[in-house]
């Protein structure tokens, strides 16, 4: 009997995929209070775990998106400004 794969292995749900940002951690946010309180019944505490992982997954992908994109200005010798990747120091 195969085993069922974990949130982490599985691909995001579409609807977590069409998040931005801050709307993703504003619902990440909200599942950890709740879990945080205790007051749900486990399945719907599981349920909120699970897509809390979802959640977390697309936001760590949103953030190296974003850092991807990021430039640092440089001046050149001529004293002209240009970009460069930022360095991962």
């Amino acid at each position: 009997m195969a085993k069922d794969k974990t949130a982490e292995q599985q691909e995001i749900p579409k609807d977590i995929a069409a998040m931005s940002f801050e709307s993703a951690l504003a619902e990440l946010e909200e599942i950890v209070r709740d879990l945080e309180t205790g007051d749900g019944d486990l399945d719907t505490s599981i349920n909120g775990y699970t897509r809390g992982v979802f959640l977390k997954k697309h936001c760590e992908a949103k953030l190296k998106e974003a850092e991807a994109r990021i430039d640092k200005i440089v001046v050149g010798a001529d004293g002209a400004l240009t970009t460069e990747p930022l360095d991962d120091a």
